[in-house]
């Protein structure tokens, strides 16, 4: 079989992989098509044996650390602490749609940041929606919060998005590193999406609330599990052991008083680690080592800026912005990080456009995708309004974030 039908073979599965995560048909796992996938690559020697197995090794501690704090997330959820979060944001509120907002953006941005854009997604978006309803304000611009926050919230820590667990590997930065330089772009992000949610909203943002529900009851342990596992985070990756431990510690502290109370059971911890997607994920790397072996990472190395110049920076972020609203953010940094490996400052160049890119278009991202998936019928937006917003926000967002990295990077050493 000669290499361009091999690399035609390995494009078309990685776009039936992709559009049967985004379309779920029959609710199926992600790995359902995911698995087969990776199989028929295999078989057809679209990607080698050692290529795969190349690819898997370095993916799965990404993806161990994936599955564990989802599952720490899902514990917080039933420990009560989002739900406690919520209640507090909207007692500091009053009731003021413009405050409440600002509350929004700042829980979503922290969870984002702590927890993974996905416990944004799935588990504060409800909570968000839930506390709209009980204040009788619009809900539009603090659920748009949600979805833009879980993307461009996700730039400050390693942990925050699977994305930046890929960059954070790739980058040989330590933990501190990494996170004293992307604190000035992440504040920047969300400080810029606020400001556009606050201008395409304004209307729905004149209204006041009309009832103000109590505060919850603070669920005192979660919180300091909470607290404690993000430390671990910092300790773990410091002295050279893998944050997955820290998780892993953080799941343990939360799932046995769960377990005794039967409040939780193996089955649903089981579920809530996500294993499909898991599955998803490392097949999902198998079929993009393979596309890259036949070609496209040779095309792409001739296009990719080099250096550390601003314009070299501006460059790598819109072009990893550009692909991942086109094929995903996920495949595009598996795509861009082995051509910038070895220089720190690029692969966060990349970060910024995978991660804040998704914000134009539905199909950035999926957790974009999620969000949406699990709105109420009655709440989600229009594809015409999503896009509008997105395509008019996101580039003059990617560029002055970028220019923010770039400031913080000489500081730091890292131009």
């Amino acid at each position: 079989m000669s290499e361009h039908l091999q690399l035609a073979i390995g494009l078309a599965l990685v776009f039936v992989c992709l559009a049967a995560a985004v379309a779920r048909p029959f609710g199926l796992s992600e790995a359902a098509v995911a698995l087969p996938c990776a199989a028929i690559a295999l078989l057809t020697g679209a990607t080698s044996t050692s290529t795969a197995g190349h690819a898997v090794r370095e993916l799965l501690p990404t993806v161990a650390f994936l599955a564990a704090i989802l599952t720490f997330g899902h514990l917080c959820a039933t420990d009560r602490v989002f739900s406690y979060l919520g209640s507090v944001t909207a007692h500091v509120s009053n009731g003021v749609p413009r405050r409440l907002l600002v509350l929004v953006v700042i829980f979503a941005a922290l969870v984002t940041a702590t927890l993974t854009l996905d416990a944004t997604v799935v588990l504060v978006t409800p909570v968000v929606l839930a506390t709209t309803t009980a204040l009788g304000v619009p809900n539009r611009p603090h659920s748009y919060a949600c979805a833009h926050l879980a993307n461009s919230g996700s730039l400050l820590l390693p942990v925050s998005n699977l994305t930046n667990l890929l960059a954070f590997s790739a980058s040989g930065l330590s933990f501190g590193r990494f996170a004293a330089a992307m604190a000035l772009p992440w504040t920047l992000a969300c400080l810029l999406d606020w400001a556009s949610l606050r201008t395409a909203f304004r209307q729905d943002l004149k209204a006041s609330a009309d009832r103000h529900p109590p505060i919850d009851p603070a669920p005192v342990y979660p919180l300091i599990v909470l607290a404690l596992t993000v430390t671990g985070f910092v300790i773990t990756t410091a002295v050279g052991i893998a944050p997955a431990w820290a998780a892993l510690a953080g799941c343990v502290a939360l799932a046995v008083p769960q377990l005794r109370r039967r409040a939780a059971s193996p089955v649903t911890l089981l579920r809530a680690s996500s294993l499909g997607f898991c599955a998803f994920v490392l097949s999902l790397g198998v079929l993009i080592a393979g596309v890259l072996d036949h070609g496209i990472e040779t095309a792409l190395r001739n296009i990719i800026p080099s250096g550390s110049s601003l314009s070299a920076l501006l460059g790598l972020a819109f072009l990893a912005a550009v692909m991942a609203n086109l094929a995903n953010n996920l495949p595009t940094t598996l795509a861009l990080l082995p051509l910038v490996t070895g220089s720190p400052l690029a692969v966060l160049a990349v970060l910024v456009g995978v991660n804040l890119g998704p914000n134009a278009t539905y199909p950035g991202s999926l957790a974009t995708l999620l969000w949406r998936r699990n709105l109420p019928a009655a709440d989600k937006p229009r594809a015409r309004e999503f896009h509008a917003l997105g395509l008019v926000s996101t580039p003059v967002i990617v560029a002055a974030v970028t220019c923010a990295l770039w400031l913080t990077a000489g500081p730091l050493g890292l131009r």
